[in-house]
């Protein structure tokens, strides 16, 4: 019976537990997963901020062509005041769009827009939209473009 005592004596001493070396590897592989997290966290958050941006300058270029769709078909703001046309629709500057005012600014936001007619017989107008502003030093824009009918 001493054999057997003796047996589960050394049976249950050999099981020591971690050993440090396991125990730093463990630790390494969690750190390495969780700066992988963080730096999906950081990514996201980027993302989101873009695309809040993006979202905010869109609906400032919505709102602006609602406000013109629905004005006569010869008023001010519907005027291809440079005379640039077709060509002239993407200018994004306070010397070449066809806002008869300085543009609207909505916090970072500035709305710009341009005019250009169809001299055809259908009588349309077309209006190009295009809402700027500067996101981490860098010049961003979004552009609605609408057809206005003279009838």
């Amino acid at each position: 019976m001493t054999h057997l005592s003796t047996a589960i004596i050394i049976k249950g001493h050999n099981e020591k537990g971690f050993t440090l070396l396991e125990v730093i590897v463990a630790i390494s592989i969690l750190t390495i997963g969780l700066l992988a997290v963080a730096s999906m966290q950081v990514s996201a958050i980027r993302g989101n901020a873009t695309a809040y941006g993006i979202t905010e300058a869109t609906s400032w270029a919505s709102d602006q062509i609602e406000k013109l769709i629905v004005l006569p078909y010869d008023h001010a703001d519907l005027q291809d005041t440079d005379g640039d046309g077709a060509s002239g629709l993407e200018n994004a500057s306070e010397a070449t769009d066809d806002n008869p005012n300085p543009p609207p600014a909505h916090g970072k936001y500035k709305v710009y827009w341009n005019v250009a007619v169809d001299d055809t017989a259908d009588g349309t107008k077309t209006v190009n939209v295009i809402v700027t502003w500067t996101d981490h030093g860098i010049q961003k824009r979004v552009s609605i473009r609408n057809i206005i009918s003279s009838t």
